[in-house]
């Protein structure tokens, strides 16, 4: 009876001293992949970050980021701010999360107009293009873990080229998040048209980054908007991702000007790229109050448009921007997308 106390009394301590325990984050380990395209000599850069020790995930647990208009998605979903990136966030709570670059941005394959003057050749990387490219990259992925299906999350032009894949493929994708969404604009050229000549890319400053940041917030907001230093650290890597453009005297980012053009043919005058009304699986909108690349007029607009998603969803978050996702309301939209892609409403429950 004495040695059955003593057990019980051990036992008692550890269970204990596991409660007492804060959780700790599994380790979390990183993959780098140069992925074909599809046309030859154009590789895809995909990174993916997953919990050490696990190789195999259900499709609901597999997610894939695309980036915008002028960033490479390493420097939006992986950049580490106050310890942690959202890719981060993300692999910590069990998903097997991938980005991917397309052709033209980050470290993918650029195509040879860049290395020449732009003026020389139009743009180059158009929306059609980026589809194939997030094709590549899902197909990798589903090849990779051996599922037929995956989530898709794109932000801003990234909405887009996600949003149109999936009008074709909707075999391929679990869920789809729209972040900051791309529709037809009424409100004259986007923050990323001067209104000039288009070559086959342009060039962009960091300062001028911010000022289009920043564009639509109050002003007595905008000191407490970005965390301090959270902006150089993006600043920083996002230079560093374009090495020719790092080298100038005044460094610079290079981005092609596919997408630009297409809002001159297309968005801005009333011609959508495709159909969200082909879109058949469960979609997220996010956005926030300050976007001003991507109103929230566009946002209603396109929420209405999802005709046959099994169901839909929209989250607008408040003192936020299109780059939210780096800024002290963050939390926020990772959180709402987590909820929206940890669900399963099948059950009801």
């Amino acid at each position: 009876m004495k040695n059955f106390t003593k057990l019980l009394m051990a036992f008692l301590l550890i269970a204990l001293s596991g409660c007492a325990s804060p959780s700790r984050s599994p380790t979390l380990v990183m993959q780098e992949y140069m992925v074909p395209s599809g046309e030859p000599g154009i590789d895809l850069y995909v990174r993916n970050k997953h919990a050490a020790g696990v190789s195999n995930f259900p499709a609901q647990k597999i997610l894939l980021y695309v980036h915008g208009a002028t960033y490479p998605s390493e420097t939006a979903f992986d950049l580490p701010l106050n310890g942690f990136s959202w890719m981060d966030y993300m692999a910590q709570r069990g998903y097997d999360v991938y980005l991917v670059d397309l052709r033209g941005y980050g470290r993918s394959t650029r195509p040879p107009e860049m290395s020449k003057p732009a003026m020389e050749n139009p743009p180059i990387v158009r929306t059609a293009t980026a589809v194939k490219d997030v094709g590549a990259a899902v197909d990798f992925i589903r090849k990779l873990r051996g599922v037929e299906k995956i989530n898709l999350l794109g932000w801003s032009w990234g909405t887009s080229t996600m949003g149109w894949y999936t009008a074709q493929n909707n075999e391929k994708v679990n869920k789809l998040v729209l972040y900051a969404p791309q529709w037809l604009r009424t409100t004259g050229p986007s923050l990323t048209d001067s209104g000039s000549a288009l070559g086959a890319y342009r060039e962009v400053s960091m300062a001028s980054a911010k000022a289009r940041w920043l564009t639509g917030v109050p002003e007595d907001k905008k000191e407490a908007l970005i965390p301090p230093g959270w902006f150089e650290a993006w600043a920083s890597a996002t230079i560093a991702s374009d090495p020719v453009g790092a080298k100038r005297d005044q460094p610079v980012l290079r981005a092609p000007n596919g997408v630009v053009q297409d809002g001159r043919e297309f968005w801005s005058v009333g011609k959508p790229l495709y159909d969200p009304g082909l879109i058949r699986v469960p979609t997220l909108l996010a956005h926030a109050e300050w976007d001003a690349d991507t109103p929230s007029y566009m946002l209603h607009a396109y929420f209405a448009k999802l005709t046959n998603a099994p169901y839909k969803r929209f989250v607008e978050i408040g003192e936020g921007t299109h780059t939210v996702l780096m800024e002290k309301n963050r939390m926020q939209l990772f959180q709402a997308v987590q909820q929206f892609l940890d669900e399963d409403l099948k059950r009801n429950d």
